[in-house]
């Protein structure tokens, strides 16, 4: 493990993020992973933040809601076979962790664990959430992402960067 700041590699990690990174959660001994291809990185209130965006129906949405905290996962790796399974499966009903074959290794500074891959890791402690709403999005957007899912909005989930460090 190297630890390095959070933005180190900030335009490879934001390509990489813009196709597909993993979002891990933990709660009560259940581990879940999601795909996840929409979020940023920077600073607000003057910290170091990922905004991740999670849809309120998805399974990680309830960790998250209870948890506070998750972990991310920029792969610097072919992972194809994993983000189809992530993908298309629920954490409600299957153990994405077993069927993609991940290890997991321990948080650094909170309790969520981490995908041993390698690539850039977040460890994220949720300082502010947030649903979107119809009436505050541009119309055009509402039509292209939403419309279809009958309002499946999704939630914005600023966390601190409390860690971060490439993997081998």
């Amino acid at each position: 493990m190297e630890r390095v700041p959070f933005l180190f590699n900030a335009e490879k990690n934001l390509s990489i993020l813009s196709t597909a990174a993993f979002l891990t959660t933990q709660y009560q001994g259940k581990t879940n992973v999601m795909v996840t291809a929409w979020g940023s990185l920077g600073y607000m209130w003057k910290l170091p933040v990922l905004v991740a965006m999670v849809r309120k129906s998805r399974y990680t949405y309830s960790l998250l809601a209870k948890t506070h905290e998750f972990t991310a996962s920029v792969p610097y790796v072919d992972v194809s076979r994993e983000v189809e399974i992530c993908g298309h499966q629920s954490g409600r009903n299957a153990d994405k962790i077993a069927a993609c074959g991940f290890k997991l290794r321990p948080g650094e500074k909170i309790a969520t664990p981490v995908l041993k891959m390698p690539g850039m890791h977040f460890e994220c402690k949720i300082i502010y959430n947030r649903l979107m709403s119809a009436e505050k999005l541009d119309p055009t957007i509402n039509e292209l992402w939403y419309d279809r899912l009958q309002g499946d909005y999704h939630a914005f989930f600023i966390a601190q960067v409390v860690d971060s460090y490439l993997l081998p």
